[in-house]
């Protein structure tokens, strides 16, 4: 059996589609607000330079070039070049910035082709790009409920990522400014792959940023041994010993720490796991309800029926009928 890859399986499971929609040149004394967005995750890279981001009160963040920030449900968000030139009342009001100073609210910017570079105060002393992640509705809030509100994938943290995401970032610009055939795939493409080393760099980062959930776990290198197990084989009966034992420790210790990092007991992520596959065959495939269950590890129709109605609140003849009609 091939090994299990748990980050990919999550990224198709949400069907995870980063897009670059535009970027922004900007110099001088200048700040762009963002309010809240329709996509629950944006990302925003810096290709050429610095600049600071300002983020639901917290500090300043300085990113430089080849940074990438994964934004969860921030709110307000501003891009400046210096604290001084932050509009007045920082993220969530709409004072004027002074004098001097160009201060836009997001939507002000002109309408435009995807990948096109606004221009924002004077001279060229960073250039940055944006986009958003479109996340399957059904599983967006599993998905997001794991990452922090901000991501920080730094340029000059170590690993094989960082220098990628610095490769990716020219490549997106290349592709941006010459305009080739083909330029809006390829920026596609990149935008995909940038959103995986974003969150490969957010791994090594630690528990320390992540919330509870599927990215922590998949942090913990003990614990994703038994992720991987459940996601290359999830119709198997798991016990708690049993994952306990491909994660290499005892069972009261690895029980404690899973739901310690998972916010949820091992069985449970067993469990939820198995019905997120569940919704996504119902969806997309003609498999019946009896041969899903029994692909799954339920021993009846009926015992599958009823757990997926437990969690999901109909039945899955239901769920089908009901995406059926949505689609």
């Amino acid at each position: 059996m091939a090994a299990a890859d748990p980050l990919s399986d999550v990224l198709a499971l949400v069907r995870a589609r980063c897009e670059i929609t535009g970027g922004l040149r900007a110099g001088g004394r200048w700040s762009l607000r963002s309010g809240p967005h329709a996509a629950q995750v944006k990302l925003d890279a810096v290709t050429h330079g610095s600049c600071l981001l300002l983020a639901g009160g917290r500090p300043p963040l300085r990113l430089t070039a080849g940074d990438v920030v994964v934004l969860n449900g921030a709110g307000s968000v501003v891009l400046c070049g210096e604290p001084g030139e932050t509009p007045d009342g920082g993220p969530g009001e709409t004072t004027d910035g002074g004098p001097g100073q160009t201060t836009v609210e997001e939507p002000d910017l002109p309408p435009s082709a995807p990948g096109t570079l606004h221009r924002l105060g004077s001279g060229e002393d960073v250039t940055i790009v944006g986009g958003h992640v479109e996340l399957d509705p059904a599983a967006a809030e599993w998905f997001t409920a794991a990452l922090p509100d901000v991501l920080h994938a730094h340029a000059g943290a170590h690993g094989v990522e960082a220098a990628r995401m610095r490769s990716l970032l020219e490549q997106i610009v290349e592709e941006t400014a010459q305009d080739r055939p083909g330029a809006a795939f390829a920026r596609h493409q990149h935008a995909q792959l940038l959103l995986l080393h974003a969150l490969r760099v957010g791994l090594r980062g630690g528990a320390g940023v992540l919330r509870p959930g599927w990215l922590r776990l998949l942090a913990d290198a003990r614990l994703r041994l038994a992720v991987e197990a459940v996601h290359a084989d999830p119709g198997h009966p798991w016990e708690l010993r049993e994952l306990a034992s491909v994660a290499g420790m005892s069972r009261s210790h690895f029980a404690g720490r899973f739901r310690e990092v998972a916010g949820e007991t091992p069985l449970a992520y067993v469990s939820h796991w198995r019905l997120r596959l569940a919704r996504q065959a119902l969806r997309d495939s003609d498999t019946t309800v009896a041969a899903l269950g029994e692909r799954l590890g339920y021993a009846s129709e009926s015992s599958f029926s009823h757990a997926f109605s437990r969690v999901v609140g109909m039945s899955p003849g239901r769920y089908r009928r009901t995406a059926a009609r949505g689609s």
